[in-house]
């Protein structure tokens, strides 16, 4: 079954679209949009080191992304500057960097455009199972971490004052985008990742009763998006990582008119219920 493309296409958009789903509810609910930003940016960095010391993207992507999350952290303590101000340089700086990089490698041929806006049907069976193992390392740490994280989403002080530790909880939380957006990279891309983490979840606050469902359907849009992007890309021969973006931002238009609005009142009243 693998040894179809687009099968293999398939399987791994829906693998990180699970996993993207529940982790940009948090970017939706603490407005880290910026920062989704400032890290897909910086996942070019990490391909261009990965081209210089000939070691594997992925892992260089995770390492870069980590090292800009700390020093965004290091960086904010420091105080001077606005979290904004902070991201726009730290974004901007680390495409820049990666960009010059891969200039200077004139010895390198690569598709440039299928780093920046993805190249999921080029997918292996190597890349299926990173996405799924690495996916499900990251939803089993969201799991444990979900309480803290949630409370210091609600009120910093409150969950400090209640010994959950949210500084602890921010920082494996950007761990945890650093690792979806290592490997969500070859899917959708470093300029479109953002839009895989924040559109279904958007989607999903517009029907959601409460945190937890709100998360199981960000997957569920996601993955919907993902199968809706693939096919029509299929049909239309257009890209495949803009037409997943496309049919999830389509979808979160259907979620804007007054059909979904009925349908989320009635979920809302449903969830009371029970």
């Amino acid at each position: 079954m693998l040894d179809d493309f687009f099968v293999r296409a398939v399987l791994a958009g829906l693998g990180v679209a699970l996993v993207a789903g529940p982790l940009g509810c948090f970017i939706v609910w603490r407005r880290l949009a910026y920062f989704g930003d400032t890290l897909s940016h910086a996942a070019l960095l990490g391909v261009a080191l990965a081209f210089l010391l000939e070691i594997n993207i992925t892992l260089a992507v995770f390492a870069v992304c980590t090292i800009i999350s700390l020093l965004l952290l290091a960086l904010q303590k420091r105080g001077g500057l606005s979290s904004d101000a902070l991201l726009g340089l730290l974004a901007h700086s680390s495409l820049a960097l990666g960009l010059v990089c891969l200039a200077f490698m004139t010895w390198v041929r690569m598709d440039l455009m299928g780093f920046l806006f993805g190249d999921i049907l080029s997918v292996s069976r190597m890349d299926i199972g990173l996405i799924y193992a690495g996916g499900a390392v990251v939803l089993a740490v969201l799991v444990m971490i979900w309480r803290p994280l949630f409370a210091a989403t609600v009120s910093a002080d409150l969950a400090e004052a209640e010994g959950l530790k949210p500084a602890r909880a921010n920082l494996i939380f950007m761990v945890l985008m650093a690792t979806v957006i290592a490997i969500a990279m070859k899917i959708v891309g470093v300029l479109l990742i953002t839009a895989l983490l924040i559109i279904p979840a958007a989607t999903a606050r517009r029907l959601a009763s409460g945190p937890e469902q709100m998360a199981v359907l960000a997957a569920l849009a996601g993955a919907i998006a993902v199968l809706a992007g693939l096919f029509g890309s299929l049909e239309f021969d257009t890209p495949s990582g803009p037409s997943i973006v496309v049919a999830a931002m389509l979808l979160f238009g259907v979620s804007l008119t007054p059909v979904a609005g009925g349908v989320a009142s009635l979920m809302r009243r449903i969830g009371r219920e029970a």
